[in-house]
């Protein structure tokens, strides 16, 4: 039997097979987006695949019953951990009235839910870093007890609006958790020609925060430097910034044909360590999870994406006369 990690992390057996549970949902919709966007149903998607443990890993770090999140497009691990439903999420692929994300009017991607406080995210890359500080800047302020999670892609820790609010949280000490989801590539650029330094994390130290880099893979490990981080910042010890490394396995979107940036070995060595199938594994050496018990959950999981699936492609769409609402005062 192999030695139970998690424990040491400050983790059940329970809560890694709700993480493992999370990890699988979030890798079972995601592969049901890509079906329903080659089958012409549903107009774009930005994948989650390969970074399912550092989303889910980071998320369990932080008090889901009364923190904010400010995902990055991506984030679908996170969103369904701190609350959205697959129906929710299906809802908004499809681009019904009923998505709870924009009301249909937004890409998919675009992540917004006030009552599990999941802050609405726009397009241009990085803005919510800067929104994630204020909120944490207000939460400090008003003396509440709330942390901030705020997520971006390597890429985007090149822009300025990362830097600005990695500085002023840095300044004023705020409650914030930077986490950079290192994918190795903004789109179609490789991570050695977006960094002169080794690592995101490097740049911490500039900003007076602590900076970690961690196996984006390991969702235990992921949990464990995030937590730690989490409880400094509700001590008023201020932000810190998290590097998970992992690889995306997918292209950038359902729009991007990846074979003209990287090759078909290198992405093969990467699916070889699919956080998805070495977690599962994990937890069948420790004895947590038995076969059995995958294959009972992969069927529920399967019903459930079908149920949400079959909901939202029959909802209805938005009016058109609504096209304005909660845009303009009215």
């Amino acid at each position: 039997m192999v030695e139970k990690r998690h424990l040491q992390a400050g983790l059940t057996d329970e809560q890694v097979l709700e993480m493992y549970r999370y990890m699988l949902l979030a890798r079972r919709i995601d592969e049901r987006m890509w079906l329903l966007n080659r089958s012409g149903k549903i107009p774009f998607v930005v994948s989650c695949q390969g970074q399912e443990a550092a989303q889910v890993g980071t998320a369990f770090a932080f008090d889901r019953a009364k923190d904010y999140s400010l995902p990055y497009y991506r984030d679908l691990g996170v969103v369904l951990a701190f609350g959205q439903t697959p129906k929710e999420i299906m809802l908004q692929g499809f681009a019904k009235a009923e998505d709870p994300n924009s009301g249909g009017r937004q890409m998919p991607g675009h992540f917004g839910q006030k009552k599990n406080r999941i802050v609405t995210g726009s397009s241009p890359v990085t803005t919510q870093v800067p929104h994630a500080v204020g909120i944490a800047l207000a939460g400090k302020i008003e003396k509440k007890d709330f942390v901030t999670y705020v997520s971006f892609g390597e890429g985007s820790s090149n822009q300025g609006d990362f830097h600005e609010g990695a500085n002023f949280a840095g300044v004023h000490k705020l409650p914030v958790i930077f986490v950079c989801e290192n994918n190795k590539y903004a789109i179609s650029v490789p991570i050695e020609k977006q960094l002169a330094c080794e690592n995101v994390s490097d740049r911490a130290i500039g900003y007076g925060m602590p900076g970690y880099t961690v196996d984006g893979n390991d969702p235990i490990e992921v949990y464990r430097v995030t937590k730690e981080a989490v409880d400094r910042a509700r001590r008023g010890e201020g932000p810190t910034l998290i590097e998970t490394v992992s690889y995306r396995l997918t292209p950038h979107s359902s729009d991007d044909d990846d074979r003209a940036y990287r090759g078909r070995e290198e992405v093969a060595e990467a699916k070889a360590k699919d956080p998805v199938i070495t977690f599962k594994q994990y937890l069948l050496d420790t004895g947590v999870l038995t076969e059995d018990m995958d294959k009972e959950l992969n069927a529920d999981m399967m019903q459930i994406i079908d149920d949400a699936t079959e909901y939202a492609e029959k909802a209805p769409y938005a009016k058109p006369e609504d096209a304005m609402n909660y845009v303009y005062g009215n």
